[in-house]
């Protein structure tokens, strides 16, 4: 049953505010919710929530992706805005000019004030 409602991401923040200026502002994101401990965005209709916390998110990996069209138009736009996708050069991930080839998806990740990584994800 649960397999035909959408899914929201829960994402943790030391400094909610500055987490509010990156999300609502530079992403552009419309705010659903917000209270002094949480903010809910929308983003293509799922809700990303951003909850306050004492010690943030300690895991490097992936915690949202979107699915885009045009991930360089994407990451270009984003460049307007200040945000650089991250590079990595490891065994398990390259990236050349913070774009990865997965073989049936090219992907690039940006991080937010807290260090959550976000996926931009274009099919082949």
């Amino acid at each position: 049953m649960l397999n035909t409602y959408p899914v929201g991401v829960v994402l943790l923040s030391r400094d909610l505010p500055t987490s509010r200026a990156f999300y609502a502002d530079a992403l552009q994101l419309d705010v659903l919710e917000e209270s002094d401990s949480a903010i809910t965005y929308l983003s293509g209709g799922t809700r990303i929530t951003v909850t306050t916390s004492t010690i943030g998110s300690k895991d490097e990996q992936t915690k949202a992706a979107w699915q885009v069209d045009d991930l360089r138009a994407e990451l270009d736009w984003l460049k307007t805005r200040g945000i650089a996708p991250e590079d990595y050069d490891s065994e398990e991930l390259t990236t050349i000019d913070g774009v990865s080839d997965r073989g049936s998806f090219l992907a690039a990740w940006i991080l937010d004030p807290d260090g959550n990584a976000l996926g931009i994800e274009q099919a082949k």
